[in-house]
């Protein structure tokens, strides 16, 4: 058996389909069809059942799976073993965030990493924690950067920051000019959440577990709407469907300010000057932002750059975990 032939394995139960698994190998259909029946072969056994409809993986190919990307893995170690000892920064990092990081942090986390460690392109890649983990798992990123919890997977986690929450009203609402805002207050209010998926709808529920019970049901179109994305739902608000609660580092700058909200947002840009951003009162509710990565991966001072580029990100309202 060779590595190519475990790769084609992986790809094919990784897509369940090998049209897919070809172009994502980029190869032919036929070339990577008849490495998998060669494998099958060799070892005497069926690791796919196939159908005119779907592939799925047989019980013990699943296993077989398992131990290709182990296998897999540690080709790619010998490597970046080779890689470390004349550079151990050298070569692109793969980092998935999730969609409601993504926007804030990286303009500012890609300009550190190319100051600190250039040889260490960012190749990135936005997507829900549960495809981060799956993608983890599988070999296909680094690292990630999600927001706790997540399912334990025996990854290596280490926490970066505790980012607060903010409410996000329409400019005319009556809470629009308080210095600061309770949970209890937002029970009263039509909520914005995000789509089934994102972790942070499960953050704002547990702000707000009232909410919960109507996202799902025709009486939650009275209480709750759903949107997309956070800038999709601060759009919402501004529309005065609702309100909503955002992380910190997506609140524009000064926008916290009582004495300079009103001229930030009149500065903004479209129907961001439709919105306030209000603090909680007191201790805020926040999420625990962490990055994670694979136990066997083997670039240590990689991700080592990556934390250092992160706690030297601004990081505005974040409490800073090193």
């Amino acid at each position: 058996m060779t590595l190519t032939e475990l790769k084609y394995v992986v790809a094919v139960a990784r897509e369940r389909h090998f049209g897919r698994a070809a172009e994502a190998c980029f190869v032919s259909q036929p070339t990577l069809s008849v490495a998998i029946k060669k494998l099958e072969e060799e070892l005497e056994v069926k690791i796919f059942e196939r159908s005119a409809s779907e592939v799925s993986v047989t019980p013990l190919g699943e296993e077989i799976v398992r131990q290709a990307q182990v296998v897999l893995e540690q080709a790619a170690a010998i490597k970046e073993i080779a890689k470390r000892g004349k550079d151990p920064l050298a070569g692109p990092l793969r980092l998935g965030l999730i969609y409601t990081i993504a926007p804030y942090l990286l303009p500012d986390l890609v300009k550190q990493v190319i100051e600190r460690a250039r040889q260490m392109p960012l190749i990135l890649q936005e997507n829900f924690t549960a495809k981060l983990l799956e993608q983890l798992r599988l070999g296909e990123i680094d690292a990630a950067i999600l927001a706790e919890p997540f399912p334990d997977t025996n990854l290596a986690v280490a926490p970066l920051y505790d980012e607060p929450f903010v409410a996000v009203v329409p400019r005319d609402h009556p809470l629009a000019k308080r210095d600061s805002i309770t949970a209890e207050e937002l029970k009263r209010e039509t909520m914005l959440l995000l789509g089934n998926g994102h972790c942070f709808r499960d953050h704002v529920l547990q702000v707000c577990p009232e909410f919960a019970r109507f996202s799902d049901t025709a009486e939650g179109i009275q209480k709750s709407f759903e949107g997309s994305s956070l800038e999709t739902i601060k759009h919402m608000v501004a529309a005065g469907m609702g309100v909503t609660l955002v992380p910190r580092l997506s609140v524009p700058k000064g926008a916290l300010d009582p004495a300079q909200r009103d001229v930030v947002a009149a500065s903004a840009p479209g129907d961001a000057a439709y919105v306030r951003y209000i603090p909680f009162a007191g201790e805020p509710p926040t999420r625990r932002v962490v990055l994670a990565w694979r136990r066997s991966f083997t670039r240590y001072e990689a991700i080592a750059a990556l934390r250092n580029a992160i706690y030297a990100c601004e990081l505005p309202g974040c409490k800073r975990l090193t």
